[in-house]
């Protein structure tokens, strides 16, 4: 399958980190679930595994930093 999300600020073909999550050069980023949002310095995106069924499947979230 190829990646055919668009950036819809700049025009420019956005590039997947994850399954279902893309991110662009100028600070927007795609999640599946979520929609279109813009980037923040806090955010971390990581791989979760979960168990769904029978099997263990790493799904993308997105976590944030704690304030010290």
């Amino acid at each position: 399958m190829t990646n055919k999300r668009i950036c819809p600020i700049c025009n420019s073909k956005m590039k997947q980190q994850f399954i279902g999550l893309l991110h662009c050069k100028c600070g927007i980023s795609y999640h599946k679930d979520l929609g279109y949002f813009k980037r923040n310095e806090n955010m971390i995106f990581v791989l979760e595994r979960k168990k769904i069924g029978k099997k263990i499947k790493q799904v993308p979230v997105i976590r944030y930093k704690k304030d010290k």
